[in-house]
């Protein structure tokens, strides 16, 4: 199966093979990829490189924290990608959006406050865990309506942080 896998503005067509082969643009890897602990912890060896990653499904794309960095990665298989195409590649840009901790930790600082307007890629929330410190920032321009927590704070997976309109 293939699928189109958007990351910051940049598509990558992925194939996947079998459980340790994928194409990435037409270049074969050998990999192996494995949840650990059963939670959004995730390892993975890549052409004989580990990684370490948390990943997690939020509702119009997967959050991938990766080496101190929080990428937004949306994914569409063939049949999505050829529908979106034909629509015209319309996408909803507004609502209220919520930041969730994408794992749990301490915060570092929160350099926005309510109502500050922020545009795409703003940090919102910096969270340290597993001694990294991981900028969480804004997917998209907007307002930031509600903030819930402060520097000094512990927070747990799937806390929400902050939320913007």
């Amino acid at each position: 199966m293939k699928y189109a896998t958007t990351l910051n503005d940049k598509t990558y067509i992925i194939e996947i093979n079998d459980d340790r082969h994928i194409v990435v643009d037409g270049v074969e890897y050998a990999i192996d990829f494995a949840s650990l602990a059963g939670q959004s912890l995730y390892s993975l060896l890549l052409d004989n490189e580990s990684y370490e990653s948390f990943v997690e499904e939020r509702e119009e794309a997967w959050q991938v924290l990766l080496r101190g960095v929080l990428y937004e990665v949306r994914v569409a298989d063939e049949r999505e990608e050829r529908l979106r195409k034909a629509s015209g590649g319309l996408a909803v840009s507004g609502g209220e959006f919520s930041l969730k901790a994408p794992m749990p930790g301490l915060v570092v600082a929160v350099p926005v406050a309510e109502g500050q307007t922020v545009v795409k890629g703003d940090n919102l929330i910096i969270l340290e865990s597993m001694k990294m410190q991981n900028e969480l920032k804004a997917p998209r321009d907007g307002t930031v309506s509600r903030v819930r927590v402060k520097a000094g704070d512990s927070v747990e997976h799937n806390q929400v942080l902050a939320t913007m309109a």
